[in-house]
């Protein structure tokens, strides 16, 4: 496999640079002002902020960006679709109707994250095992499998919205679907972003059969591949790693199609420099979204509002881009 060419290097070395400064930024933006000098003098109430509050929000803005941006190029390559994302299997319909049975039935955000993480993760069982069931493992069918199961969470929240509160329950649902890193603590953050980053490590450690999994079925099987096998394992590994970030962020839109597709722009190729630049990019895109969402407004927005405002344009493009071509 080929080594990462040089331009790629270039790409990921500046969005490397690009990524730590808007981390760093991030530290510092929000209602309650911190300074360097006020940390480092030990001003109790900062560090506190800090640790809590910042820090966890940094650190999911990052590390769940680039998960966002890996996995999107996981799904483009495996299905061998450029419209492809993490929501094709239902994660983020599962997610959703599992946050909804949280706040409606359990106390706490941390017990919201785990019912999230548990609805994506049954989302993606589901549509894994009624895919598993085509012994042929052809592409088309992981997506009708998404589709169906897609159709059953949609039904489950709106069932679990018709029984809520409409005051307080009703718009907790809302502002979760929306997606926002608002609320999110050192206190929730741990088992999801240790899961998340051994899924992303482990699709690194795999992007030989990743990038073999691109080609023509008959193509992989000819060089020993277990194409159906291989293919389920990859799409798991990729769809935990979005719902560990889902579970803790809410619904975020875009940045699973908008980063894998800007990296292949900017390299012109489909190896993994280009999925580890996918990543960066996804670290930039929801770390720079979070940032003018606690910033732009004397009320913090939904992240999602921002990454919408760069992704439907973007899909405009790649669709009048598509038609050009055909």
């Amino acid at each position: 496999m080929a080594l990462p060419t040089v331009k790629s290097r270039v790409f990921c070395a500046a969005g490397a640079i690009l990524m730590i400064a808007l981390a760093a930024a991030s530290l510092f933006v929000g209602k309650y002002p911190l300074t360097l000098e006020g940390l480092l003098s030990g001003d109790v109430m900062q560090l506190r902020v800090f640790w809590t509050l910042r820090a966890s929000r940094t650190a999911v803005g990052v590390i769940g960006g680039f998960a966002l941006g890996a996995a999107g190029f996981v799904y483009q390559t495996v299905f061998r679709n450029p419209l492809a994302s993490p929501d094709v299997i239902g994660v983020s319909s599962g997610a959703s109707a599992g946050a909804a049975a949280g706040i409606l039935f359990l106390s706490g955000a941390a017990a919201v994250t785990a019912s999230a993480f548990a609805g994506a993760l049954a989302a993606v069982v589901l549509a894994l095992a009624l895919s598993s069931l085509d012994r042929a493992g052809r592409n088309g069918t992981i997506v009708l499998a998404g589709i169906a199961v897609h159709a059953l969470a949609q039904t489950a929240l709106m069932c679990l919205k018709l029984t809520a509160d409409p005051e307080r329950e009703l718009a907790s649902i809302e502002y979760w679907i929306m997606g926002s890193l608002n609320g999110i603590s050192g206190y929730s953050i741990g088992v999801n972003l240790l899961l998340c980053l051994l899924c992303v490590s482990a699709l690194f450690l795999l992007h030989r059969q990743i990038l073999l999994l691109s080609a023509e079925e008959g193509e992989a099987r000819m060089l020993g591949a277990d194409v159906g096998r291989l293919r389920l394992a990859v799409l798991l590994l990729a769809t935990l790693a979005v719902s560990c970030v889902v579970s803790l962020s809410g619904l975020i839109s875009f940045v699973g199609l908008l980063a894998p597709h800007g990296a292949r722009l900017l390299t012109k190729r489909n190896r993994v420099g280009t999925m580890l630049l996918g990543g960066m990019l996804g670290s930039i895109l929801l770390t720079g979204a979070d940032i003018l969402a606690r910033s732009v407004s004397s009320t913090e927005l939904p992240v999602s509002i921002f990454t919408s405002l760069l992704g439907a344009p973007f899909l405009i493009f790649l669709i009048i881009r598509g038609r050009q071509r055909a």
